[in-house]
């Protein structure tokens, strides 16, 4: 379905099962892809939600450069569109900064789950943020396949690239990844976040983080989460995207803490 914003552009979700509602945003650039394997796998305990932030997938892409708070407003909208009244936001690297301004400007939040996410733009290793992207200019036609996987060094590791799965997300991020303006506009957002105060949000929050992340350290990872008034750090194997190639664990993982704060 679209959502309409406050201010005129259309955001694309889809739900899917029947329950307490789950929310995944995502990192910068990354289409919605990114979230398959968990919004597929805790569909029916929960009724999971994956939309496309402005600037990528099916959502418009206005002019930039956009900010956390618009962004964390876009998502109170295409949750209220929803019909969510209690939500489980689970976000990645810029959608972690979002559900962090999300819990401390809007009442629906009951957990937050966090992926490689620092809480200043500052903290963000920038360059090799947009390593991860190819040049819009070596992404028309046959080129495209090859473009988007010589860009992946940073998000898997080595054996994972060569995998079949590999292969399918290749295409996909051909087909929903943000390049050009969005992209850069959705970069913007990541280098002027500020989450502000830690101890004032008091969201129960656990905090995932690649152990061999190139844009945001590990440490920035365990730090946010000893700062968080009931944090807690949960190291997995891999690089930027680690949820996607270690997605059965985090995915347990991921359900046993939503569990946790679930309403009876």
């Amino acid at each position: 379905m679209y959502t309409t914003t406050d201010d005129g552009v259309d955001l694309f979700s889809e739900t899917a099962g029947d329950g307490e509602c789950i929310a995944f945003v995502g990192d910068c650039g990354f289409g919605a892809w990114q979230w398959a394997w968990q919004y597929d796998a805790l569909a029916g305990p929960y009724e999971t939600l994956v939309w496309d932030l402005r600037g990528t997938g099916q959502s418009d892409t206005p002019a930039g450069p956009y900010d956390v708070d618009r962004l964390a407003a876009d998502l109170e909208e295409v949750l209220a569109d929803n019909s969510v009244r209690r939500v489980h936001v689970v976000g990645a690297g810029l959608g972690g900064m979002i559900a962090l301004r999300y819990a401390r400007e809007y009442g629906r939040a009951a957990s937050l789950s966090l992926f490689g996410t620092a809480p200043s733009g500052e903290q963000v290793e920038t360059a090799a943020l947009r390593r991860l992207f190819p040049d819009p200019d070596d992404t028309s036609g046959d080129s495209a396949p090859a473009a988007f996987r010589d860009t992946l060094d940073g998000a898997f590791s080595q054996a994972f690239r060569q995998s079949e799965a590999c292969e399918q997300i290749v295409e996909w991020r051909s087909e929903e990844d943000s390049l050009g303006a969005g992209l850069d506009a959705q970069t913007a957002a990541v280098e002027s976040f500020e989450a502000g105060p830690l101890y004032e949000l008091t969201v129960p929050t656990l905090v995932f983080h690649g152990v061999e992340d190139p844009v945001v350290d590990p440490e920035v990872g365990r730090e946010l989460a000893e700062d968080l008034p009931r944090g807690e750090f949960e190291a997995v194997e891999g690089r930027r995207l680690a949820h996607v190639e270690h997605a059965r664990a985090v995915t347990d993982r991921l359900d046993e803490f939503v569990d946790e704060h679930r309403s009876e």
